[in-house]
């Protein structure tokens, strides 16, 4: 098991997203329900799903870290989608992608370090043919 609240990655994370509430208060009352909540559960699933894989196996640890980076790269599109509707200003929105790309980056660096296995080779993916006796 490893102490989740001592990897970089999860304290820049969890750092990203206090950002991303603290950004999105100011949002209308009617995406209460709607953009705000899905900024807002896409950041913290991040971390989230740091914290919950790090207390697992390395295979186990490897598939959370890639639901970390797919929830990342939903964050950006929320962060996208905010900013053309004018509910988050451009330095804001800049500011919030730039660090979640650095996060985005971190997280792709430690699948590797896992081995990730989309990685591999196609022929090393495919299930080895069963003898017939």
């Amino acid at each position: 098991m490893r102490p989740f609240q001592e990897l970089e990655v999860w304290r820049i994370s969890h750092e990203l997203t206090l950002a991303v509430y603290r950004a999105s208060q100011g949002f209308p009352a009617d995406e209460r329900y709607g953009l705000q909540s899905q900024l807002r559960r896409a950041a913290s699933s991040v971390p989230a799903n740091i914290a919950e894989g790090s207390a697992l196996t390395d295979d186990h640890f490897r598939h959370h870290l890639r639901i970390a980076l797919g929830s990342a790269t939903e964050l950006e599109y929320h962060l996208i989608l905010a900013r053309e509707l004018g509910y988050l200003a451009t330095d804001v929105q800049t500011e919030l992608i730039a660090r979640l790309t650095s996060v985005k980056r971190m997280l792709q660096r430690f699948i590797q370090h896992f081995g990730d296995d989309r990685m591999r080779s196609p022929k090393s993916q495919q299930p080895k043919a069963r003898s017939q006796s």
